[in-house]
C-alpha cells in the first residue's frame, strides 16, 4: 500500500485555495441576497445560537440497528450502526446538529470498545459494519488512539467497515487502520457542496482541493470513500439547491467517490432557525429530494442514497408523502428509478 504523499498533507493544512475555476458557472450568489446579510457565521455566532445538547453515557452508543443496504457487490446486505457518543467535533459546521448527542470533555479511553461491544452483544450478526460518531473518527479527542488495537480486534471478523471524518483528519490513523484491518475500510466524509462561496459560509473550513486530496488520500491506500451531499443548504434557492446538488453528485463520482448520500437540509440546530428568519434558509421540499435522487441515479456513475431520516415529519404537508418516500426507500435499495408518482396519483 502507498504511503501518503508529503505535499497531501501540506494541502490539507492548507485554506487559501480558490476552487472557483473548477466549476461550472460563476460561483456567484443571485437573488437569494448578499451572504453578508447574516453576518459572520463563525464558531462564536454558531455556538451562540445553540439549544441544549442531550444527555449521553460515554459507555453506551446513543443508538445502534441494522439495516439493509444497497453494497458496492450490488447485492443487499446487512450493516450494524453504530452512533458513537464521543467528544464534540472541532470543526463547527453551520448547518450540523450532530453535536447534540456528544460529551463537552475528551473521551474516556476504553468508552469507544465499550460501546462497540455493548452494541454488538445485542444486535444480530452482519458481514458491515459502521461507526459513525458524528464528526471525526480520527479526532484523538473523539477516539482515544490508545484504544485503536482493542477497536480493530473488535471489527476484525467484519467485511467492511465505515467511518466518517473530516478530510482535514484524514492522515496517519486512516493509514494505520487502512493497515491493519483486513476488512475493506470506507470512509464517509461531508463534501456538502461545491459552491464555493457557499461551502465558506458552512464554516467547514475545507476546500474543495482539500476534498480531493483528501479522497486521493484514501484511494491510494487502497479505502473507498463515500460523500454527503446537502440538498439545498442556506443561501440557495429551491432550483439552485437541485442544480448544485447535481454538480456536487458529479463533482464527488469524478473524483474517485465510490458512493454519495444526498441529505436534505433540515432545522433543528439553532443557527438553522437564525437563518430561516432572516430568509436565508428553507429546507428542499420533497419534489426536490426526488428530483435530486433521480438526477443522480441516471449518471450511473456509482452508488446514491438519499437521507431518509425523520423524512415524515420534515414533509408533513406533502401531498401522497407516504406513497413517495416509500419509493425513494425502495430505490435506495434497489439503486433503479421507479416512476414518480404521477400528479393525479398525487391529488
Amino acid at each position: 500500500m502507498r504511503t501518503p504523499e508529503t505535499d497531501t498533507d501540506k494541502t490539507i493544512a492548507s485554506t487559501d485555495i480558490d476552487d472557483t475555476n473548477r466549476l461550472d458557472g460563476t460561483g456567484k450568489l443571485n437573488s437569494t441576497g448578499k451572504l453578508d446579510d447574516a453576518g459572520k457565521l463563525d464558531d462564536a455566532w454558531i455556538l451562540d445560537r445553540r439549544p441544549p445538547r442531550n444527555q449521553v453515557d460515554p459507555y453506551i452508543p446513543y443508538a445502534f440497528l441494522v439495516e439493509q443496504e444497497h453494497a458496492p457487490s450490488r447485492k443487499l446486505e446487512d450493516v450494524a450502526t453504530l452512533f458513537l457518543t464521543n467528544s464534540e467535533c472541532p470543526f463547527r459546521c453551520l448547518m450540523c446538529d450532530l453535536w447534540k448527542n456528544t460529551l463537552e470533555t475528551p473521551t474516556p479511553p476504553g468508552a469507544i470498545p465499550h460501546q462497540i461491544r455493548h452494541a454488538l452483544d445485542q444486535l444480530p450478526p452482519a458481514p458491515n459494519i459502521k461507526l459513525y460518531n458524528s464528526g471525526n473518527f480520527f479526532d484523538n479527542r473523539a477516539v482515544p488512539p490508545e484504544d485503536d488495537a482493542e477497536i480493530i480486534s473488535l471489527v476484525a471478523d467484519f467485511n467492511t467497515v465505515i467511518v466518517e471524518a473530516h478530510p482535514r483528519m484524514v492522515g496517519d490513523r486512516y493509514q494505520k487502520y487502512a493497515d491493519t484491518l483486513n476488512a475493506d475500510l470506507h470512509v464517509a466524509m461531508g463534501l456538502e457542496t461545491v459552491h464555493p462561496a457557499i461551502l465558506e459560509k458552512l464554516n467547514k473550513r475545507m476546500t474543495l482541493h482539500q476534498y480531493e486530496n483528501a479522497t486521493r488520500t484514501i484511494l491510494d491506500i487502497g479505502g473507498s470513500v463515500r460523500s454527503f451531499i446537502l440538498l439545498r443548504p442556506p443561501f440557495m434557492t429551491e432550483s439552485e439547491g437541485v442544480e448544485w446538488c447535481g454538480k456536487s453528485v458529479r463533482f464527488a463520482f469524478d473524483i474517485g467517490v465510490e458512493c454519495c448520500a444526498i441529505i436534505p437540509t433540515r432545522a433543528g440546530n439553532g443557527a438553522m432557525e437564525a437563518l430561516a428568519l432572516q430568509g436565508h434558509f428553507t429546507p428542499p421540499t420533497l419534489a426536490s429530494l426526488e428530483d435530486a435522487f433521480d438526477d443522480a441515479l441516471n449518471l450511473r456513475k456509482g452508488r446514491v442514497f438519499v437521507d431518509l431520516w425523520d423524512v415524515h415529519h420534515l414533509y408533513p404537508d406533502a401531498p401522497n408523502k407516504d406513497q413517495r418516500i416509500a419509493r425513494l426507500t425502495r430505490m435506495n435499495l434497489s439503486q433503479s428509478i421507479e416512476p414518480r408518482i404521477t400528479s393525479c396519483e398525487i391529488q
